[in-house]
């Protein structure tokens, strides 16, 4: 199986290293609804829960920031600062003191994402203290770090480490940067792979809920982390099989079974990952108005495509050149396929899923890396020997909801 724990992953860490995240826009969006299925096996890690408000600002590894502080350290929150946009507010660039983390002159000590909340959000309060809970305890190389947050009347802002690649949601589909290669899109697959199975091994499971490429976001080096915790939620405990709440999700990614029932398990991540997959594979939006009939839907669209070696081709993304292995794209698309399959319990669990990818890392499934990717250091090949089965099955595919609110 992939090892979902990497050596530097922990939970509640005694000290704070970060170099700065960028976020880009997204749109989630609500349905409503009821709540089952198996959930996987846990590792000892452990979060104390509930926390109250208290107990989370209070958290030893968060720096409290002052308003006035990340004033200065973004020079104001000037226009020139900005570096994203969402339902949840603006992300701008600044700098704080590497030692200290007090706010240093731009272009000096190190550079952070500020997450400035708008007052009128969707997101909230709720969804900015749940983002604090998760990130202040949890810790591993494919999370994005946290430094510190502000609560200052009205004001409630996040700080992090800075991304500096954006996300794979700007890199996949938007024009300007250099296509992604191969080699890269498997690097990025595996990284958060083994976030998504960090959350869902812990003793104390973790639901995402919320895995997108605009919530993928990538350092210098096109190493991935999950970003935006503000919809996870703990997963089922004792003898329950799911947690029922209300539908909240992004159009494209929210497994069937969830947005149906509002019952959701660690295989709706599972499914949400199998998009991403066929993203990665494609260079095309799960959901995409600017395409004409079933095109729309990317799952609808490539299904058919997926389980057959000799036309998958159709599928994969101009943008490559046809520089890939085909037996990667044919290993990586059976598995987007099982992913999605129509019963939830018929998914992979998300180690079996990076069991799976991690072959692929292998030097004979990498072609040669794009020019602006050529310093990337290389990913050690996976030791690991039981990859996911691999056979095609069917599943549904998620159609349009009604009564659907936007964040």
């Amino acid at each position: 199986m992939g090892n979902c724990l990497d050596s530097t992953a922990r939970v509640d860490a005694h000290a704070i290293s970060a170099s700065g995240v960028s976020k880009n826009s997204s749109r989630t969006i609500g349905f409503s609804a009821p709540s089952g299925l198996t959930t996987p096996s846990r590792s000892s890690l452990s979060l104390p829960t509930p926390r109250s408000e208290g107990e989370i600002l209070s958290s030893p590894n968060l720096k409290p920031f002052s308003f006035n502080e990340l004033k200065s350290a973004t020079r104001n929150f000037r226009p020139d600062s900005l570096v994203g946009e969402g339902g949840f507010g603006y992300v701008f660039k600044g700098w704080i003191d590497e030692n200290t983390l007090m706010a240093s002159k731009p272009g000096s000590g190190m550079v952070v994402a500020v997450k400035k909340l708008k007052q009128e959000s969707f997101q909230g309060h709720k969804e900015w203290l749940t983002e604090l809970d998760y990130l202040g305890q949890l810790h591993h190389p494919n999370l994005v770090k946290l430094i510190g947050y502000c609560l200052d009347g009205e004001n409630r802002l996040l700080v992090y480490e800075f991304m500096a690649k954006g996300s794979l949601e700007n890199h996949l589909f938007r024009r300007g940067p250099q296509p992604l290669s191969w080699a890269t899109r498997v690097k990025i697959a595996v990284g958060a792979a083994r976030g998504l199975c960090f959350l869902h091994d812990a003793k104390s499971q973790v639901i995402y809920r919320d895995f997108k490429a605009s919530n993928i976001l990538l350092d210098a080096d096109f190493n991935p982390k999950l970003s935006d915790f503000g919809l996870a939620k703990a997963g089922p405990t004792g003898d329950r099989t799911h947690v029922s709440t209300q539908v909240i999700g992004t159009h494209g990614y929210a497994a069937p079974e969830y947005v149906a029932t509002g019952r959701l398990t660690a295989k709706s991540d599972v499914y949400s990952f199998g998009v991403v997959l066929i993203e990665l594979l494609s260079g095309r939006r799960a959901v995409d108005k600017t395409k004409v009939g079933v095109e729309q839907n990317l799952v609808e669209w490539a299904k058919p495509y997926l389980g057959d070696r000799r036309k998958l081709f159709r599928i994969m993304d101009t943008k490559l050149e046809g520089q890939y292995s085909q037996k990667g794209a044919y290993t990586a698309a059976s598995l987007a396929l099982q992913c999605l399959s129509a019963e939830a319990k018929a998914r992979p669990r998300m180690s079996e899923v990076l069991a799976a990818l991690e072959q692929l890392e292998a030097p004979k499934n990498a072609p040669k890396l794009s020019p602006i990717e050529h310093q990337m250091s290389p990913t050690s090949a996976s030791k690991f020997h039981s990859p996911v089965n691999l056979k095609p099955s069917s599943s549904p595919f998620l159609s349009p909801r009604q009564g659907v609110r936007t964040r």
